[in-house]
């Protein structure tokens, strides 16, 4: 079933000892008389391939001169019903079916168009075209250019002519002019050429599109997707997305697609059945692979904890196996992950933050409008909030001492007087130094009755050598203690260990050294190790908060190809509480540290109520660093942007203040 040469990546295979008369009858036997064998019938369609179940139809349709997706229909009721009629269609006409489905009636629904029409091969695309024009009698084409609009029906069109290039042989020259033209047609130019952006993404091959990704993300400093989310909207930028996604891994791109049709509240079902029926025979396996990999669950898991009944079942039945279960290792899914960390380790991308020294910047003009704005009568809080957002902390010093040569005062004082609640503590917060606000906050952390551990494992384990010297500087010079006598009398075992470990500020910041990173991963990996001086916290101990981050990235890599696992993965697994937490949120940091922010910015505003503490701390300290990284993090994770949530969930001057410093709308 497999192509010649390629190795068979679906979970459904033909059935052998096939005999078409046979189920044929079965099938019959289990809809005739009163109620129907609904067990019999979801075993048996989900154990043949299309092939299989397309020539049970014809020998139902002879033995009985019936219509077998008739009767089933007539059978069957709800999802269930529609899961089991998807599975007894040819593909390319699975994939007409959805495509009338999605642009009849009164709107369209674009993301099936685009999820077909995005992710399938040139034959599958032909295919497509004529299984519509024979049931529907009717131009696929013209039916879609009737439907939509813009440029996204360009794409469209492009798409359905199935004329990608698929020569393997890439010129390098040609690579780094397209990457050119993408830039010069988006990021370089006033406006965008959204043309050009066509007939790369729509004509060139995939071997050569992935070399251009990499190049894009040399020249320009970030990845194609930034890009076209900063460039393009609405579905058409939806739509190149979706390309982009295929074209790097079409398994990590239905992997996504079914993580995001089954959590939060509720199904889509519709979306759930399409895959599942549609890739079952392709690339199941590869799908389930990446899905363990990127979501740390199997596939087979979150069908069984999101569905019900008999439309559970056969699902399970199409997803093939759990790859949770003990001894199910596919060595596909650390290739995924490998391929992963290759593309990170040569990706140098820039570190970006929001908020920038303000151009003509004059400290004393600052101090008399920060002066004006709280003297008499009320507090000018708009007046307060601009001058302190727009500007660096480096000038947020110089204008601290240019009001006490001016007034005599204290800044600081006179804002703590004047302001209140969560804005006094942002606008506070701002005007310290970094050092002195961490050290600040380290402090909130341990003091009193009780510990805030989180705020700890935050702070100690995504700073560098560099900051965590100056943390400790703050820290003697404002509580007369230092910081690891602190860390150490307030908590206790292996986490005082990893906290008294970070605050010496001792990581190593050399390159990889590959043998040692062999090494390395056999340490974290060995589980079987009996000695007791050597335990499991004290091997991750000794290697994630000593080794460099760019050598730490090669021993996740390693780690991957001996274990099939994910580190993180391993951690959860073996370890627990506070110990766990802050080797995962080095394992994050490491990883991709403005993703570790956007991660912990979002579930400090999900639900109901909103944790100010994390979203003023994060807000701060990230804003001269990497916000803007946060920012495109945020988009990629949660499908919103970090300014919409901040507008949603906050308000007043709190907010204005926030949104000052997000900088702007992705």
């Amino acid at each position: 079933m497999a192509p010649k040469g390629k190795v068979y990546r679906g979970s459904v295979k033909d059935f052998p000892g096939f005999d078409a008369s046979q189920d044929a009858e079965a099938l019959y036997n289990a809809m005739k008389g009163f109620g129907s064998d609904k067990e019999a019938i979801l075993d048996l369609i989900t154990s043949r391939s299309n092939k299989q179940r397309v020539e049970i139809c014809q020998a139902y349709k002879s033995l009985y001169g019936k219509d077998l997706i008739a009767d089933l229909k007539y059978e069957l009721t709800g999802k269930f019903e529609r899961l089991i009629v998807s599975l007894m269609r040819p593909p390319a006409y699975g994939d007409a079916k959805e495509i009338k489905d999605a642009i009849a009636g009164i709107g369209t629904d674009e993301k099936c168009l685009i999820e077909i029409l995005a992710s399938r091969t040139n034959q599958e695309i032909h295919d497509l075209v004529a299984a519509y024009k024979d049931a529907y009698e009717r131009d696929l084409e013209a039916d879609i250019v009737g439907d939509t609009s813009g440029h996204f029906k360009k794409m469209l069109v492009v798409l359905l002519q199935g004329s990608r290039e698929e020569d393997d042989v890439v010129s390098e020259d040609l690579v780094e002019q397209d990457a050119k033209d993408l830039l010069e047609a988006g990021e370089l130019k006033w406006g965008t050429d959204e043309a050009q952006f066509i007939y790369i993404l729509g004509r060139r091959s995939k071997q050569h599109l992935r070399l251009v990704f990499d190049e894009y993300l040399k020249i320009s400093g970030k990845p194609i997707e930034r890009s076209i989310r900063a460039e393009l909207s609405g579905d058409f930028e939806k739509l190149m997305l979706a390309v982009v996604k295929c074209i790097r891994s079409t398994a990590e791109y239905f992997a996504e697609r079914l993580y995001k049709a089954m959590k939060g509240l509720g199904t889509r079902d519709n979306t759930l059945i399409r895959i599942m029926v549609s890739r079952s025979e392709i690339d199941m396996l590869d799908i389930r692979e990446v899905f363990r990999t990127k979501y740390e669950k199997s596939l087979y898991n979150m069908i069984k904890e999101d569905t019900s009944g008999e439309y559970k079942k056969a699902l399970l039945k199409l997803c093939g196996g759990d790859d949770d279960a003990a001894g199910e290792f596919f060595p596909e899914a650390a290739q995924v992950a490998y391929r992963m960390w290759e593309l990170s380790a040569v990706a140098k991308v820039e570190l970006r933050g929001t908020v920038q020294p303000a151009a003509g910047f004059n400290d004393d003009g600052d101090a008399q409008v920060l002066r004006k704005a709280m003297k008499g009568l009320g507090t000018d809080e708009g007046a307060i909030i601009e001058v302190v957002t727009q500007r660096s902390n480096a000038q947020r010093q110089q204008i601290i001492k240019a009001y006490k040569a001016h007034y005599g005062r204290d800044l600081m004082a006179d804002l703590k007087s004047e302001l209140s609640g969560s804005l006094a503590k942002l606008i506070l917060g701002l005007m310290l130094t970094p050092a002195q606000y961490d050290a600040k906050q380290l402090r909130k952390a341990v003091e009193g009755a009780g510990t805030d551990e989180s705020v700890l494992i935050e702070i100690m384990a995504t700073r560098n050598n560099q900051e965590i010297t100056a943390i400790n500087e703050a820290y003697q010079e404002a509580y007369h203690k230092r910081l690891e006598d602190d860390l150490s009398s307030d908590t206790s075992g292996h986490f005082k260990r990893i906290l008294v470990s970070l605050a010496l500020g001792n990581r190593d910041e050399g390159p990889e050294n590959l043998t040692q990173a062999h090494e390395d991963a056999k340490k974290l990996a060995d589980v079987s190790s009996n000695d007791s001086s050597d335990s499991l916290e004290t091997r991750f101990l000794s290697i994630l908060c000593t080794r460099s981050y760019p050598h730490l990235r090669r021993v996740f890599q390693e780690f991957i190809k001996m274990t099939n696992h994910d580190v993180e993965h391993a951690i959860r697994k073996r370890m627990s509480g506070d110990v766990r937490d802050a080797f995962i949120a080095i394992v994050r940091s490491v990883k991709n540290k403005p993703a570790f922010f956007a991660d912990k910015l979002y579930k400090s505003m999900k639900g109901a109520g909103t944790d100010e503490r994390t979203l003023t701390r994060i807000m701060i300290s990230r804003s001269e660093i990497d916000l803007l990284n946060i920012r495109g993090e945020f988009v990629d994770l949660f499908d919103k942007s970090l300014h919409h949530m901040i507008e949603k969930d906050t308000s007043g001057d709190y907010r204005k203040a926030l949104l000052a410093l997000c900088g702007g709308e992705d």
